[in-house]
């Protein structure tokens, strides 16, 4: 059992899902200049103007990444899972005794996306984008927000804590290493199925092999991710994303312009 400060299944946790919704509503934000340069503009017969329909999916992700941020943190906290330095500083609680890893998440991150970059150039991938680099790293560095807010929230705070918590109810017990380490590796394979459709959007060939690369290559990052969401909590496992993404989106772009 993990010695992190996290709350009771009987707390409210309305105040720091509010908190983690919001944040995801400005990183959602954050990422529209990566959005516009990357991905087809949508169809033009709305009579709606742009900034209204730009804003929709902001508006959006936000109120979706605090009902799942709320469901995440009640299943979670059953189990030993959730956010336990924002929780600390949102209620006003004493910080978490167990001594952090900041370092290592940043440094693990890194090494994740180099991994990714490197797999990709051994594949022989190309740019995605036809803009030159520099205006390509800017707006990746605006995108990391997106990853390492929403993604982990979704992906790990509500579906990592939700799979962990059904897995124990269907054994009836408390929840075992395998449980997490399941939990963990659904959830990954889920996130990297999940790059799939913009993947597509930005010119993806449909091809099995291209479709298991994106999937893996993501995965990998959501593996990261998830055992740090569990051992160290989800502070840990949004470092290490945007780590990883800084890499990818930000230095990569860079590298290979």
């Amino acid at each position: 059992m993990s010695s992190l400060p996290y709350a009771s299944p009987r707390e409210p946790q309305w105040k720091l899902a509010l908190l983690l919704g919001g944040a995801s509503a400005l990183a959602t934000l954050a990422l529209l200049p990566y959005l516009v340069a990357n991905l087809p503009p949508p169809p033009t017969s709305s009579q709606l103007p742009a900034w209204v329909i730009m804003l929709g999916p902001v508006v959006e992700t936000g109120v979706l990444s605090w009902l799942l941020a709320w469901a995440g943190l009640h299943l979670g906290a059953r189990h030993a899972l959730g956010a336990p330095w924002l929780r600390a500083w949102v209620y006003g609680t004493p910080a978490p005794a167990a001594r952090s890893r900041w370092l290592l998440a940043l440094a693990l991150g890194a090494l994740v996306g180099c991994l990714v970059i490197g797999i990709e150039a051994m594949g022989g991938r190309a740019p995605s984008s036809a803009i030159d680099g520099a205006s390509q790293a800017w707006r990746g560095m605006l995108a990391i927000f997106y990853g390492g807010i929403v993604e982990e929230t979704l992906c790990r705070l509500f579906l990592v804590s939700a799979l962990v918590w059904l897995l124990a109810r269907i054994k009836g017990g408390a929840a075992r290493p395998w449980m997490f380490v399941t939990a963990i590796m659904l959830a990954a394979l889920l996130f990297g199925a999940g790059h799939l459709p913009a993947g597509f959007a930005m010119g993806m060939t449909p091809s099995p092999l291209a479709i298991a690369r994106i999937i893996l290559l993501n995965a990998l990052v959501g593996i990261l991710c998830g055992g740090l969401y569990w051992r160290l909590g989800l502070e840990h496992a949004m470092l290490a994303h945007v780590s990883a993404d800084i890499v990818i989106h930000g230095i990569s772009p860079l590298l290979l312009s």
